[in-house]
């Protein structure tokens, strides 16, 4: 039975299930080393420790988090040459160097500085342990720099040349790095990752507060979270219509099943729900708003979309997978904003940390944002089918010679380690939440020292002799 299973759909599966798992840390990790800078600036600023003592929680969870990142990761730069092979060996030349880049310039960054966030309380200086925190957010948006640009680089190339035997070489690498989908992507996602971050830490805050623990280090937890859902949650809406409108002109076939859009029509309406059936060619049950598609889409009542009819069927996305996921992004970031109208609302009305539905309703969100990431991931990669490389190298060209009950025992393999490893380690971060902001003895013994000592001081204390 093994032996029939389909390569390239398990390859798929494998790398799909990886890279869902590697992406929720990094949305994570890129918000939470930004927060935590703003946290440790305002304890600088005020004197007051519980910025401290949030951060000091925090930091940790942003370690494991970190790690797991970095073990998830490692786990995709093997796929590539294991199950992917033949588009490695295709874009190697533009992709090595940029991911070459990314480990150079970020997590080498990243790692290093994280050594001082962590131990380097009361050994550094305060400015010193704050540089290290901001160069460890810088690190962690240059890594999403280097990656994204990859990513959009295979939704938009250019840039390059193809060579003997379908090799593909750079020519540019400026148009390779600035590619037309990039800026729209980055700025997405890192608004993403922010928004996932506020939403964590603002759902911790209110169960806090629900509990009636720690009541003012939560109460500074969810007001941060707030200000983000307030402000960047509409700006997120801004960002996502500008980044439509590039998908749009460059891959106007996702954004055909993204609309659930047939045939290629003027005044086409916005199917709000509706059930893609793609044998035959149409959204069955569909609940629309005459003209807005268009609206968005062209910014005219009138204006043409094309519909996937344009394309042959073996040219098209899996349309349903992509209108779900597309909805259900959309959907998580209204929710984002309805819970920042409702924070002001709450604000002006003084009952913004003593509302018993509203800190309700911010735990339920607490992984919102983390849906709306593998959403908007499964928007952006099925919505890229049937090609790796939009328009340039299929999907199917690209899987190494394995034996699909090879890749199926692989893919096994991956799901228990997957859940043993990263279940223990979610297990120890809610651990860490459970326990929550404690003061410095407490959380770290009484070995630290106001400044760090000089080495001449510790020779005498241990009766040494100055060399």
């Amino acid at each position: 039975m093994l032996e029939s299973l389909d390569p390239v759909l398990l390859a798929r599966i494998q790398f799909a299930f990886t890279v869902s798992f590697h992406s929720l840390f990094p949305a994570f990790t890129i918000g939470l080393a930004s927060w935590l800078a703003v946290v440790e600036w305002r304890w600088l600023k005020t004197g007051n420790d519980i910025y401290k003592e949030i951060y000091r929680m925090w930091v940790k969870i942003f370690a494991v988090t970190f790690g797991m990142g970095v073990v998830s990761g490692v786990v995709l730069s093997f796929q590539f040459g294991t199950n992917w092979s033949v588009f490695s060996d295709r874009i190697g030349s533009i992709v090595g160097p940029l991911l070459g880049f990314e480990v150079l310039t970020a997590f080498f960054l990243e790692a290093s500085f994280l050594g001082v966030m962590l131990f380097g309380w009361n050994r550094v200086s305060r400015k010193m342990h704050f540089a290290s925190t901001l160069i460890v957010a810088g690190g962690t948006l240059v890594s999403a720099f280097w990656i994204l640009s990859v990513n959009s680089w295979m939704q938009t190339p250019q840039g390059f040349r193809l060579g003997e035997h379908g090799l593909l070489y750079p020519t540019q690498w400026l148009q390779i790095i600035f590619n037309p989908s990039f800026p729209y992507r980055f700025m997405h996602m890192v608004t993403a990752a922010y928004l996932t971050t506020a939403f964590v830490v603002g759902g911790i805050g209110a169960y806090y507060l629900w509990r009636k623990l720690h009541v003012s280090h939560a109460r500074v937890m969810l007001g941060m979270a707030m200000i983000m859902a307030v402000f960047v949650a509409p700006f997120q809406l801004v960002l996502g219509d500008l980044h439509g409108l590039n998908t749009f002109k460059y891959q106007p076939a996702k954004v055909a099943a993204m609309e659930g859009i047939w045939e290629t029509e003027r005044g086409a309406a916005l199917k709000l729900f509706g059930w893609p059936d793609q044998e035959e060619e149409k959204t069955k049950y569909a609940i629309e708003i005459p003209k807005l598609s268009s609206l968005i889409l062209t910014h005219d009542l009138e204006g043409e979309v094309k519909g996937l009819k344009e394309w042959p069927k073996d040219e098209r996305p899996p349309v349903a997978w992509v209108f779900w996921s597309f909805r259900i992004m959309v959907g998580v970031g209204i929710l984002m904003i309805l819970t920042g109208v409702f924070a002001v609302v709450l604000f002006f009305r003084k009952r913004l940390f003593d509302t018993r539905w509203f800190q309700f309703w911010c735990m339920a969100l607490t992984p919102a944002g983390f849906i709306a990431v593998i959403a908007g991931w499964c928007v952006t990669e099925i919505g890229r089918q049937p090609y790796v490389v939009q328009n340039v190298i299929r999907t199917a060209e690209s899987v190494s010679p394995v034996a699909g009950q090879h890749i199926a025992l692989s893919l096994l393999a991956f799901i228990v380690t997957y859940l043993f490893v990263f279940g223990a380690g979610s297990y120890y971060i809610v651990q860490l939440i459970a326990t929550g902001p404690t003061p410095e003895g407490e959380a770290y013994g009484d070995h630290g020292v106001d400044e760090p000592p000089l080495v001449t001081d510790l020779v005498s204390e241990t009766g040494g002799e100055d060399v």
